[in-house]
């Protein structure tokens, strides 16, 4: 028998038994069942957990802690599975709990604007469900159809529109989560100003499920902006696309919605070199961006935005454009900043990375890792993209090999520059398991022992995705 899928130990079925009675047969998977699944989209890695937990409701997934806690029982909880950074991973000693049943539009408000939702709703259903009420939840990204509002919130995830709407802490208002012993702690208000004590709902944005497990949460919804304009631009130079972001922000102000750098590494491979997509405007610029604006009035808009590209031009901060004329010549353009399959196909092995430093910097960075990366692996390749207005870069680096120590070479070069420059390692993907080792780059020692002291306060026995994030003395134990 697989070692990876073997029997489990008397307590542990006992507690299996238990939440079968408790939840249904239905609602407890293993062998097989668990098998058949993996933990990331990226890899394919088969689950190992001894067994999948399904709840049902929240007052399921409560019983569900209150057993583990009680049976001392690590768990490791799933949501849509996407992640990069190994957050999903569970020991054939742990179990899963998903969120999958968990899926409930519950209710939306049009004139508070808001909507309330269950954690394991999909980000793309939800959106669906206030553009039906005529409204818009803002948060976007490329993973929309298989990421979930709890994941969204576990790594307080950005995406497309942060320029304009923040991350995912800033469309949160309220939300419920279960303890690691099995208490619900509820804070679903729906006030957009709540000064009522701690803002306890922070505790849990960003978290990655070790302090507790999202159930719920209260969404702010945005107007519908039902104009968009969309385009692709090359720019001459990186101080040109700066000075693009620069001139966009203030001839557009709060209608752009979306300003997303592409290196040449990364327009060139998915375009002339790959033929997977038609290059909207010629490879020979060192720099690329898509630029997206939202509003009401389509007329006004539009005469906006041509101007604002027309004006820019003239400034010589773009060599050429290309302006989406339709909504496919719109999801043409944002399939070559959001075709990571591509990448993948193209670069395997590939090791992904997601930083954020100042924009300032950005050059000299991007410079520094792909000369060091060069000296070591003179065949390597790094394809560098992302959410430029928002400081964020995401870099793809492939070098022949994804071993560990090749891996940490390859993450010494990428991170080790941040720390002079004030960086962080993560900027929206989370931490997990891959990126904890070097958390001390972006966090002071007296942050990661505060970090410790809310993990042990909360979670004294270390049983919520153990080892990921921080570690502590109860951890290690285990």
């Amino acid at each position: 028998m697989d070692t990876m899928q073997s029997q489990p130990s008397a307590s542990l079925s006992t507690l299996l038994d238990q939440l079968r009675e408790r939840l249904g047969a239905g609602a407890v998977l293993t062998g097989d069942d668990v098998a058949a699944r993996s933990v990331d989209w990226l890899t394919g890695t088969p689950c190992h957990a001894a067994a999948i937990v399904r709840p049902g409701t929240p007052d399921e997934l409560a019983e569900t802690l209150r057993l583990c806690h009680a049976a001392r029982q690590p768990v490791v909880t799933h949501g849509g599975l996407t992640g990069l950074v190994h957050g999903a991973e569970a020991s054939p000693e742990e179990l899963a709990i998903s969120l999958e049943r968990l899926d409930a539009i519950e209710a939306i408000d049009p004139v508070g604007a808001t909507i309330t939702v269950q954690a394991g709703a999909p980000l793309q259903k939800v959106q669906e469900a206030a553009e039906a009420a005529g409204l818009q939840f803002a948060l976007d990204l490329g993973a929309r159809g298989s990421c979930t509002i709890g994941g969204n919130i576990a790594t307080n995830a950005g995406g497309n529109r942060v320029i304009r709407y923040g991350m995912m802490r800033q469309q949160v208002l309220g939300l419920e989560a279960v303890l690691a012993d099995g208490r619900i702690i509820s804070s679903m208000s729906p006030m957009l100003k709540n000064n009522a004590g701690y803002d306890l709902k922070q505790l849990f944005i960003g978290s990655e499920g070790t302090l507790g497990i999202v159930t719920r949460a209260v969404l702010r919804l945005q107007p519908a902006m039902p104009d968009t304009r969309t385009a692709l631009v090359a720019c001459p130079s990186f101080d040109a696309m700066t000075g693009l972001l620069a001139h966009m922000r203030q001839t557009l102000g709060g209608e752009l919605s979306a300003f997303e750098a592409m290196w040449r590494s990364h327009y060139r491979l998915l375009t002339e070199q790959s033929g997977r997509h038609p290059p909207p405007v010629g490879s020979e610029s060192p720099f690329y961006v898509i630029i997206e604006s939202q509003a009401i009035d389509a007329d006004r808009h539009g005469s906006r935005f041509d101007q604002a590209l027309e004006s820019a031009f003239e400034a010589g901060l773009l060599a050429d454009a290309a302006i989406a004329q339709s909504d496919a010549q719109r999801d043409g353009l944002w399939a070559i900043r959001e075709d990571i399959e591509g990448l993948v196909h193209l670069l395997s092995p590939l090791m992904t990375f997601d930083v954020s430093l100042p924009i300032s910097d950005m050059e000299d960075y991007v410079a520094r890792v792909e000369t060091t990366l060069q000296e070591q692996w003179p065949q390597g390749r790094l394809s560098v993209f992302g959410h430029l207005g928002d400081g964020n870069l995401h870099l793809m680096a492939s070098v022949g090999s994804d071993d560990a120590d090749t891996r940490h070479r390859v993450e010494s070069c990428i991170y080790a520059p941040l720390a002079e420059l004030g960086g962080s390692i993560s900027a929206e993907h989370g931490i997990g398991l891959e990126k904890r080792n070097w958390l001390p780059i972006s966090r002071s020692p007296d942050e990661l022992a505060l970090m410790a002291t809310l993990k042990q306060a909360l979670d004294p026995h270390a049983l919520l995705n153990r080892h990921k994030v921080v570690t502590g003395a109860a951890q290690d134990e285990r």
